[in-house]
């Protein structure tokens, strides 16, 4: 059996997921498999940019946005949508009764499978959204076209609409993205969508999540898909191998078993808060128990800066007008090397944001 650290793991994964390139494609992007978050100003584009994608040479309609995973926008290549929409939908209803989280009490009290009600909202929703709608309206529409099971009070809107994860996995399904970039969201159909019958190795999201976020247990992957560790285990890769890692038992693609034990990239990133390599889900692998809370607070997640094959202290932008500090916390003393780094990452930042650097603030 395969043997491997935590400096092994994460150096593994710098290399699964392209932070130690300089350049790079949308479809050689490895990331773009599995989906890249989009929340934030430092989101989805600056997850590309940080592996070498050139963001602001993207053809029109390359990328698509759309809510897949934990109800999270999330980009992807828009030729892979149909494969997508069929690799992201819950593998039973078992699956969709979770992914819904309070949703699917009232729709169970109904009599309603919870499969059979995003089917129905994807129907209504796909009837609604003929042209770019924002969501308010989008959401006001169709709880007025749904029965009471679909809908609840919403205290802090003094509304009643659609229980939100449902209305969120239902909408790949009626084959609708989000606009980039707009803030409240404004959906819009995809076109010509169809959900594919089939689904690429590569778009599978158990072997996507492997292949990225390995060596991980059936749980890591239960818990970053909000699905039960059951069905994760039964479309569990055949070609999974086991590794130990400091001890705990758990799985690798055969393919990418040769990346462990090899020295990490000598790279210095700064990550955006949601970025993929913060996303995997065990977290004592990715920091110390005393920074998880400094890196996972409950509200304003901060980013990290990755380097020596490790993240090493987290940043937060502080934009002024056209200008931009950026403050960074080491946890350990950087070398000049990591500093200067660090500061040229910081410019490439300010650059993606399209202002000026004002100062790189160490604490």
């Amino acid at each position: 059996m395969l043997t491997a650290s935590a400096r092994d793991v994460l150096a593994a994964r710098i290399t699964a997921q392209q932070l130690d390139r300089d350049a790079g494609t949308v479809d050689d992007t490895a990331v773009l498999d599995l989906g890249v978050q989009d929340t934030g100003p430092d989101g989805g584009l600056w997850a590309l940019a940080v592996r070498g994608v050139d963001v602001t040479a993207l053809d029109p309609g390359e990328l698509a946005t759309v809510w897949t995973l934990r109800g999270a926008p999330h980009l992807y290549r828009r030729a892979d949508l149909p494969a997508v929409a069929t690799a992201t939908a819950p593998f039973s209803e078992a699956d969709a009764a979770k992914r819904v989280f309070d949703a699917a009490k009232p729709l169970k009290a109904a009599g309603i499978p919870v499969l059979t009600a995003l089917d129905t909202l994807a129907a209504t929703m796909r009837g609604i959204v003929t042209a770019p709608m924002v969501k308010g309206e989008m959401s006001r529409r169709l709880s007025q076209a749904v029965e009471e099971p679909y809908n609840r009070y919403c205290r802090p809107c003094d509304a009643v609409h659609s229980h939100e994860q449902t209305f969120r996995l239902a909408a790949l399904r009626a084959g609708l993205e989000l606009q980039p970039g707009t803030s409240p969201p404004v959906l819009q159909p995809v076109p010509g969508f169809a959900p594919a019958g089939t689904v690429p190795d590569r778009l599978d999201v158990v072997r996507a999540y492997l292949h990225l976020l390995g060596p991980a247990t059936h749980q890591h992957v239960a818990g970053y898909l909000d699905a039960p560790v059951k069905d994760v285990k039964a479309h569990w890769p055949e070609d999974a191998v086991e590794v130990t890692v400091d001890g705990q038992r758990r799985w690798l693609l055969a393919e990418d078993a040769d990346r462990l034990g090899a020295a990490p990239a000598a790279v210095t990133r700064l990550l955006g808060p949601f970025d993929l390599f913060l996303q995997g889900r065990d977290r004592e692998t990715i920091a110390d128990p005393a920074r998880r809370t400094e890196l996972w607070p409950v509200l304003g997640r901060p980013g990290a800066v990755l380097a020596d094959g490790a993240v090493a202290g987290v940043w937060r932008p502080r934009k002024a007008g056209s200008s931009l500090t950026v403050a960074v916390e080491p946890w350990q003393p950087f070398s000049p090397a990591v500093r200067a780094a660090v500061e040229e990452q910081a410019q490439r930042l300010a650059a993606f944001r399209g202002v000026r650097l004002k100062a790189v603030d160490f604490a």
